[in-house]
C-alpha cells in the first residue's frame, strides 16, 4: 500500500497516494487474533536489529544500556502471547521511549488488512475537544443535545477522561522531553483526517464500543450522562477544519484579506505529498497580492499544522531582505550502506538510502555525516525573492508543530523576521530525525513501524551549554482557556490585535 511520510523541510518527495476515506469491513485482520509469544519474539529481535543499525536518534536521549533494558522489557511484555492489537500497543509504547516524533507504528503505513481493522468501526467521538490542565473540554459538540462548548467531559464508559489521557501519554510521540507536543497529539480538533487519539482510545479500552456512556458538565453547571454514537472515518472526516483540501487538486490554504490592516495566511497543513495543487505559485501570487495592497500585518496561521514539504523557506524567501543564514545543522545516518542482512522487510520510496555512497563521510564517533541535502561547509541560506513583504508579520503556533513547521519557527525567530505568537513549538532544539525513512514490517505480527534514518544535530555553541530539551519559545505567550472556548473568543488572534494597537 501507499506510504504516508512527515519529512523535514529541506526535501520535496513525494509518496504514493493514500485514501482516507472510510475501510471497507471485507478482508480485515481481527485486532483480537492471537499471536504467538514465540513469533512475536522475533519480531522484537528484528525491531532490535534493525533500529540498532540503522536509526541515528535511538541514544539521543537514552544510552545503550537503557536501550537493551527497554527492548528486553518490551520482550517480556510480549513472550506469553498477545493479540494483534496488544502487540500494536507495546510496539507503540516501546517506540515512544525514543522520544522521537517521527518513530511510531504508523497507522497509514500498516498492511491494509491491519489498517481496516485501525481504522473500521465506529468508536470515534462524536465531538471536538482540547485538553487544558488534564480536563478534556469540548470545543466543539456538532449539535449534540445539551453538549455545550466548554463542558468539561468527566468519563466515557467509566472511566475518568484524567486516566484516559496519562494512558494516551504513553503511546503519545514526541522529540525529547516535549510533553505539550504530546498532549496536542491527543487532541481532536478538525486538524488531521486520522487522528491518533481515535487509533488508540479502542485499542486501550476496547469495551467501550460504539456508543459509550459519556458524562461531562456544561459550564452553567449541569451535569449530563448520555450514551453517544460513535462516529466512522468517514464521519470524522468531514468534521474537518477544512474538508475540500483532501482533495488532491484542491487549494490547502487560503489568504484572507477582508481587513485591509490586517491580512491571515491560513495553512493548516504542509503534507501535501499528493497534492497536484502549485502550493509554490499560491505563495507567490499571495505575497504579490500584498504588495500590490500595501496590507501592514500578516498573520501566518500554522497551528495544528505538524509539518510536510519545505514550504517555510518560500515564506521567509517573501521576508527577507538580505539572503539569511539557517541555523547550522548536521545530518547523520548510522550506515553508509545498508547490510544485506537488514534488508528483508524494508521498503521506502527511493532505494538510494540503502546506499548513501560518497554523500555519507565517516566521523570519529563511528557514524556518518550526510551532505546529500546539505552544502559540505554545513551553512545554507534562503535567498530572497520578489516582492518582498515589508509589513509587520505575526506566525501563530503551537505544540502541534514539530517536523517542517518546527524548523521555521526557528528560523523565522533567529531571523527575527515575524512575531511567534502562542505556545511552545514541538519538535525539539536539541535536534529531530527524519529527511528520508525505511518503513519495517514485522515478519509475525505484520506490523509496521517508520524508522527515521537522518538526524539533525545542532552545530556550534549554544548559549548557557547545551540546546535546551524543548521546542521553541512564543515571542507573545497565549494560554487557552475554558472561557475562551465558551465565548467562542480566538486568543492568538486576539494577543496579534492587541500587539497591533499596542504598537
Amino acid at each position: 500500500m501507499a506510504r504516508f511520510v512527515l519529512l523535514l523541510c529541506c526535501l520535496f518527495v513525494f509518496p504514493l497516494p493514500v485514501s482516507l476515506a472510510a475501510v471497507p469491513d471485507a478482508d480485515r485482520a481481527r485486532l483480537d487474533d492471537v499471536l504467538s509469544g514465540a513469533g512475536l519474539v522475533s519480531d522484537v529481535d528484528r525491531l532490535q536489529r534493525t533500529y540498532t543499525a540503522l536509526h541515528p536518534g535511538l541514544y539521543r536521549y537514552a544510552t545503550p544500556e537503557e536501550v537493551r533494558t527497554r527492548f528486553d522489557g518490551l520482550r517480556r511484555a510480549l513472550a506469553g502471547g498477545a493479540t494483534r492489537g496488544e502487540a500494536f500497543l507495546a510496539f507503540a509504547r516501546f517506540a515512544a521511549t525514543i522520544r522521537c516524533g517521527h518513530t511510531f507504528p504508523n497507522v497509514l503505513n500498516q498492511p491494509d488488512a491491519l489498517q481496516s481493522a485501525l481504522l473500521g468501526g465506529a468508536q470515534r467521538l462524536p465531538f471536538h475537544f482540547r485538553w487544558i490542565a488534564g480536563r478534556m473540554v469540548v470545543t466543539d459538540g456538532f449539535g449534540i443535545p445539551d453538549l455545550q462548548r466548554g463542558a468539561d467531559v468527566l468519563t466515557i464508559g467509566g472511566v475518568p477522561a484524567q486516566d484516559m489521557l496519562t494512558a494516551l501519554l504513553q503511546v503519545a510521540r514526541a522529540d525529547g522531553g516535549n510533553d505539550a507536543k504530546r498532549i496536542a497529539q491527543m487532541q481532536v480538533l478538525g486538524y488531521d483526517a486520522i487522528e491518533a487519539f481515535d487509533v488508540y482510545l479502542p485499542l486501550l479500552y476496547p469495551g467501550l464500543g460504539e456508543r459509550p456512556i459519556v458524562v461531562w458538565r456544561n459550564p452553567d453547571g449541569t451535569r449530563i450522562e448520555r450514551a453517544l454514537q460513535g462516529l466512522t472515518l468517514a464521519q470524522r472526516r468531514a468534521q474537518l477544519v477544512n474538508p475540500a483540501a483532501a482533495a488532491p487538486e484542491a487549494p490547502a490554504w487560503s489568504l484572507d484579506t477582508r481587513d485591509p490592516a490586517l491580512a491571515v495566511l491560513r495553512m493548516p497543513t504542509w503534507a501535501l505529498f499528493n497534492s497536484t495543487w502549485d502550493w509554490r505559485a499560491f505563495i507567490d501570487t499571495s505575497f504579490a497580492q500584498l504588495d500590490a495592497a500595501g496590507t501592514p500585518a500578516l498573520v501566518i496561521d500554522l497551528r495544528g499544522n505538524e509539518g510536510g514539504l519545505g514550504v517555510g523557506e518560500g515564506l521567509l524567501a517573501h521576508l527577507a531582505a538580505a539572503p539569511i543564514e539557517l541555523p547550522r545543522i548536521e545530518h547523520r545516518v548510522r550506515v553508509r550502506r545498508v547490510p544485506d542482512a537488514l534488508r528483508a522487510g524494508l521498503s521506502t520510496w527511493d532505494r538510494s538510502f540503502y546506499d548513501w555512497g560518497d554523500a555519507a563521510t565517516p566521523r570519529a564517533e563511528g557514524d556518518f555525516r550526510l551532505t546529500r541535502w546539505q552544502p559540505d561547509t554545513g551553512v545554507e541560506r534562503i535567498v530572497p525573492v520578489a516582492p518582498r513583504y515589508t509589513g509587520r508579520v505575526f506566525i501563530l503556533i503551537g505544540a502541534e508543530n514539530s517536523s517542517a513547521t518546527f524548523e521555521f519557527a526557528q528560523q523565522a525567530k533567529a531571523s527575527g523576521l515575524a512575531t511567534l505568537v502562542g505556545q511552545t513549538t514541538g519538535g525539539n532544539q536539541r535536534g529531530i530525525n527524519g529527511s528520508a525513512f525505511f518503513f519495517l514490517t514485522l515478519p509475525h505480527s505484520g506490523i509496521e513501524l517508520d524508522l527515521p534514518l537522518v538526524g539533525q544535530f545542532p552545530i556550534g555553541p549554544s548559549p548557557g551549554g547545551a540546546p535546551p530539551d524543548a521546542g521553541i519559545e512564543s515571542d507573545i505567550r497565549v494560554e487557552h482557556t475554558v472561557q475562551d472556548i465558551v465565548e467562542g473568543r480566538d486568543a492568538e488572534m486576539g494577543a496579534v490585535r492587541r500587539a497591533l494597537r499596542a504598537s
